[in-house]
């Protein structure tokens, strides 16, 4: 699914950079950036997932409230510094062109890791209030050796816990898990229109309400940043998702939820419609793009009918058949999207930047994909630890073999 993800990022951007001339003003490009809406929520519905399978795992270790909270507020400030980083990267890159309010931009590594930390308060309250310590937890398998870390970054070798049995005192405790998240996403779906217009935090320093709505230094809210409002609600549907998946032992392969959450998917996308075109209008600004609650509804329709799918193309379809490149870019989809933002965007463009045809533009598309998986190759494929050890060992031989003058 995240290979998905990066593969449609690439698209997207690449033909946005590339495209020039008429080629700006066709059909081709508004689809194009119609299928660029998917890769953030996909990106952010797995930190979800992968948010929720780490507590999970945790929780059968039987950690303390606390202790849990703190590993994973860790990870979300981790992710949360790598995008402060990475705006960092782009400014000095395009050095004396780019305004300075770049490096406060709204960028979606700054929200991942925003929601991570939203979620690791959310998961901690949860859990010091129906006490975790009390229901009795499945102890890890003693070749499960996946950490906190492998799961939770956007790169990750797709290691899960192998005994995911519930117990029945557990039930409730794990309802509430899913019960929470769910209803945030509902409160964030309302929340956002009013947030966008009459209850604009216009009081906040811009820096800090642009996470909020996005404004950045502008004066109000831009479509092309990703505030927490709604952007944080695809990361709670991916873990209320996360926890229903985990306790339905999917790992054992029993594809019940996953087709469940397709059919969900289908009805939400169908009611999602059928409100946007009905009279009935909750709110006096209505941006059905931008903030409306139905179209977040489709998108979350769209990720759950997306999930079974990507289920049943590792279960069933052509990823069962050896080498699958998504799969691959999905292993090292922060390292790709990291890199390809350069040679795209950057000074280091591939092409000239709006200048090309949609011949000359899907050309450099494809040199971008066989690139990156390229990369993602020499990332996954090469033990570095153990050259680093053959250097290391390498090094003090030659250091022992030199004598003294």
């Amino acid at each position: 699914m995240r290979g998905l993800a990066c593969i449609a990022m690439f698209q997207t951007h690449c033909y946005d950079a590339w495209l020039g001339g008429e080629a700006r003003n066709t059909a081709f490009l508004k689809a194009s950036q119609l299928l660029g809406t998917i890769p953030a929520p996909i990106f952010l519905f797995l930190a979800g997932i992968s948010f929720a399978l780490v507590t999970d795992k945790l929780l059968r270790r039987n950690l303390s409230a606390s202790a849990i909270s703190r590993t994973m507020l860790r990870r979300g400030a981790e992710i949360f510094a790598f995008g402060l980083l990475f705006r960092l990267q782009e400014f000095v890159i395009a050095w004396g062109w780019a305004p300075w309010s770049d490096l406060l931009r709204v960028d979606v590594l700054n929200i991942i890791g925003l929601s991570m930390i939203l979620m690791a308060l959310v998961c901690g309250v949860v859990l010091r209030v129906w006490n975790h310590k009390s229901v009795q937890h499945v102890p890890p398998m003693a070749s499960d050796q996946t950490t906190p870390s492998e799961v939770l970054y956007l790169d990750h070798p797709n290691h899960l816990p192998t005994d995911t049995t519930p117990t029945d005192n557990s039930s409730r405790f794990r309802f509430a898990l899913v019960a929470v998240p769910v209803a945030l996403v509902g409160l964030i779906a309302l929340l956002t229109p009013l947030l966008y217009t009459t209850w604009r935090p216009t009081w906040l320093p811009w820096p800090l309400e642009s996470y909020i709505d996005g404004c950045h230094n502008i004066g109000s809210p831009q479509p092309w940043l990703f505030p927490l409002f709604p952007w944080a609600a695809f990361a709670f549907a991916g873990l209320a998702a996360g926890f229903i998946l985990f306790s339905d032992q999917v790992t054992s392969n029993s594809p019940r939820i996953p087709a469940i959450f397709a059919v969900i998917g289908v009805a939400a996308i169908v009611g999602a419609r059928q409100l946007d075109h009905s009279s009935f209008q909750l709110y006096s600004t209505y941006d059905y793009w931008h903030t409306s609650p139905n179209f977040l509804m489709m998108r979350i329709g769209l990720l759950l009918v997306i999930l079974f799918l990507s289920y049943a193309w590792c279960r069933w379809g052509w990823a069962t058949r050896g080498f699958s490149p998504m799969i691959q870019l999905g292993q090292t989809s922060l390292l790709v999207y990291w890199v390809h933002i350069e040679f795209v965007y950057g000074r280091f463009s591939l092409l000239p930047k709006r200048a090309e045809t949609i011949a000359g533009a899907t050309r450099g598309l494809l040199e971008i994909v066989l690139f990156m998986l390229l990369l993602s190759l020499i990332r996954t494929r090469i033990d570095w630890k153990k050259l680093e050890r053959s250097m290391t060992f390498i090094s003090k031989k030659n250091s022992r073999g030199v004598q003294p003058a």
